[in-house]
């Protein structure tokens, strides 16, 4: 309400022409056809041309945000970027390249009801919107986007490690410019690549970076080496790119570089399903087993496709994939039996009502039961025990009642009706007494609750990019699955414990509330990602330290669960970390064993506590220079003579090639260092059976790295003619095969390789 259309207008105008100085001969505006105000505002308020005014339909100046809702006409300023500003004419602006749109002023006065009513807005104002990009390229000179000090910094970045020209081939240099800063921003925002949702986004916007660095020679990861030129690029308006660069470089180095591992024989595959085809589309069968198989999402599929001017197959591909959500669907569920099993209704009524927050007993009626193989299911109108669900085990218990006795081994939810597993026997179905086990569910309470505590410990250690990938709460331990793309230290393993354990010792009493779905979030509630939620949800808070939204069981006090130690940390998949942790009095028996065992160590070492670490690497430093020393008596001199002695030249340089015996790959790297001491001017490449794959060791004399001639390329490429691969040092490198039997005809080739190599 403090301004409107004629405020917006004249600052427009002024900031473009007094400020920023653009050419008021190239600059044109139009407005909505019946806007009659903002038309004749143009011309009062600024000193445009009057003929630079056009009035224009609804479909270019008439915003709507939908098909209901705020809207209103709009002003939008365009700037000529042709060559020939004399032969401008107003038939181009909303039609030709060279007219830009570089501002809409949306002047917000309406609210569309349907499709014929709109009405007036008692309050009115300004929605405007600018285009950053092209604002600078106009500014700058330029004639596109990538062109400015926005995009040029990081194209020049990518010059550098491709060793490629941006003006030769600019497409690539774009694509991968825009995705990478696209990634930095998301990142730092908080989103994780991942299979579903925005993290599957920025898989798939990675992938097709990654996979346009190929067509530059980039075949390491190379993307996160870009990071810290969007950082000095946009860090003064987006300082979360410097503040989280680290984190950001990980995770984009962690998910290119497992992407690498099967993007190469990806594009293998590719390649054969193009050789294969008969017409001009790609099977949506193919194309989904790159998907599944190589991880290509279906756009970079399509896009490589098109590359070939071929199509894919879209709506065959999406059958798959239905196909196998449908096969995951009928994995994970729950099965009440074959077809064959039928319910027996004992009584009628609403099923499930779970009692067990309050209780572990009660006094129930069977709604209905059925026999599965071996044992009995049974529904019941209320129920203490908890069905598995949210990542915690379903509780185990008793049912007994008048010629009903049955042990319940699990719960199941299916839909809303918790399906009570049971083995034993049923008479009549009257009234049954329920009892859980009552130490069981004391020990899922302590585990679940230390779930709660130590994610709330793990996002203070590691930082607030993590995110809950998973939980399973078992009475024996509990797994808290998550998103970090590094290993987790034992420091911060020692923090993290510290951290969960002082909330114990605090013993503070946990305070469970229903409230709505939005209440609950704007208190700060974690929820997980991806999880779907009613309006009302149940909150679980520790003290000022947790709140989660959480259907699960917990101890009444932090203090009921006694002690907390994580077991185990590992990976789960690539940006996925697993934690194992017990609590209560299996944590108490893991410190006891661990005590037991540090006692015999002491005993057997001779040495305190604080100086086993020492003595043992002491012990391991002996081992390995005896096991250096053994290495060097097998060596003999002789080897020396032998190796030269098949010595051929090519010019002025020896090419030895020869198959010797070597137990290790050390053996074998060992004759090379002596082979390479040895050696004048040449290449020698020594090989190796091993117990079922070859080995080689390649060095080049010094004076030919001079030339190009480099160990690690070479041992690449002959690592590559036994079905491996290869790298290493300019003067010695190592390749590795994947059978003996192609040993023979890799020599061969290695022996042409060399011959050409030394020739050119």
């Amino acid at each position: 309400g403090d301004y409107y259309k004629k405020e917006t207008i004249q600052w427009a105008w002024e900031l473009f022409t007094d400020i920023w100085g653009l050419d008021k001969d190239r600059l044109w505006a139009t407005v909505y056809e019946d806007d009659d105000e903002a038309f004749k505002l143009w011309t009062e308020v600024t000193d445009i041309a009057p003929h630079r005014v056009l009035r224009c339909g609804k479909k270019d100046n008439f915003w709507e945000m939908g098909e209901t809702g705020p809207c209103g006409p709009c002003s939008e300023i365009h700037y000529y970027v042709g060559d020939d500003p004399q032969n401008q004419d107003a038939s181009g602006v909303n039609v030709s390249d060279e007219y830009w749109e570089l501002w809409n002023l949306v002047f917000i006065q309406n609210n569309r009801i349907d499709v014929d009513t709109l009405e007036e807005l008692p309050a009115k104002h300004v929605d405007t919107g600018a285009g950053l990009e092209r604002i600078a390229t106009v500014l700058q000179g330029k004639n596109s986007n990538y062109d400015t000090d926005l995009f040029l910094p990081i194209i020049e970045k990518i010059e550098s490690l491709s060793d490629r020209s941006y003006r030769n081939e600019p497409i690539p240099f774009r694509v991968i410019a825009d995705h990478i800063r696209m990634l930095c921003f998301a990142i730092a925002d908080g989103a994780l690549p991942s299979n579903e949702g925005r993290g599957y986004v920025l898989r798939r916007i990675l992938r097709r970076a990654a996979r346009f660095g190929r067509t530059l020679g980039l075949t390491d990861p190379f993307l996160y080496e870009l990071v810290h030129t969007v950082g000095e690029i946009m860090g003064g308006i987006f300082p979360e790119v410097v503040e989280k660069r680290s984190h950001i470089e990980k995770v984009i180095r962690a998910e290119e570089g497992s992407f690498n591992q099967t993007l190469d024989r990806g594009i293998n595959h590719f390649e054969k399903i193009v050789s294969k085809l008969d017409g001009k589309e790609i099977a949506g069968a193919d194309a989904f087993k790159l998907y599944d198989t190589y991880g290509f999402p279906l756009d970079l599929t399509q896009l490589m496709a098109r590359e070939r001017e071929l199509t894919v197959d879209e709506d065959g591909f999406n059958v798959a994939m239905s196909a196998q959500k449908m096969r995951a669907k009928e994995a994970g569920k729950f099965k009440t039996g074959t077809t064959s099993t039928e319910w027996v209704t004992v009584s009628e009524g609403q099923d499930s009502d779970f009692l067990g927050y309050e209780s572990l007993e009660s006094e129930s009626k069977i709604r209905r039961y059925a026999n599965q193989d071996d044992h009995i299911l049974v529904v019941l109108d209320q129920t203490p025990f908890y069905a598995e669900s949210g990542g915690q085990i379903g509780d185990t218990g008793s049912i007994s009642g008048d010629g009903v006795d049955l042990k319940v081994l699990d719960v199941k939810k299916e839909n809303n009706s918790f399906i009570h597993i049971c083995p034993g026997a049923m008479g009549k179905t009257g009234t049954v007494t329920c009892q859980v086990d009552g130490p069981r569910r004391q020990s899922t309470m302590n585990n679940h609750t230390a779930a709660h505590l130590v994610y709330k410990a793990i996002k203070t250690v590691l930082g607030d990019h993590v995110n809950q990938a998973g939980s399973y709460v078992h009475p024996d331990y509990l797994r808290f699955d998550l998103t970090h793309f590094e290993k987790i230290t034992a420091d911060q393993i020692r923090e993290i414990e510290s951290k969960v354990n002082e909330q114990i010792l605090l013993n503070t009493k946990l305070d469970v509330t229903i409230k709505s779905y939005d209440d609950a979030k704007a208190a700060g509630a974690e929820a997980l990602f991806g999880e779907k939620y009613g309006d009302e949800v149940r909150v679980v808070q520790v003290g000022d330290y947790s709140m989660e939204l959480c259907g699960g069981t917990h101890v009444e006090r932090t203090g009921d669960i006694g002690s907390f130690k994580i077991t185990e940390e590992s990976s789960l998949a690539s940006g996925v970390r697993r934690i194992v942790a017990i609590t209560g009095q299996k944590a108490v028996e893991e410190m006891q064993s661990n005590a037991f065992v540090l006692s015999s160590l002491q005993h057997v070492l001779n040495t305190p506590p604080s100086g086993m670490i020492e003595r043992v690497a002491g012990l391991l430093r002996e081992k390995k220079d005896l096991e250096k020393k053994l290495k060097q008596k097998k060596y003999q001199p002789s080897s020396e003579i032998d190796l030269l002695s098949g010595a051929e030249i090519v010019g002025d340089h020896a090419i030895i090639i020869q198959k010797v015996s070597a137990d290790t790959m050390d053996e074998l790297k060992g004759l090379g260092d002596q082979l390479f001491n040895k050696l004048p001017s040449g290449i020698g490449v020594l090989f190796m059976e091993g117990e079922e794959k070859p080995s080689a060791v390649v060095v080049v004399s010094k004076n030919l790295n001079g030339h190009g001639i480099l160990a690690g390329k070479l041992a690449k490429e002959i690592g590559g003619f036994m079905g491996g691969g290869g790298g290493g040092k300019p003067n010695l490198a190592t390749a590795g095969g994947r059978d003996n039997n192609v040993l023979e005809p890799a020599m061969e080739k290695t022996k042409e390789l060399l011959t050409e190599k030394l020739k050119g």
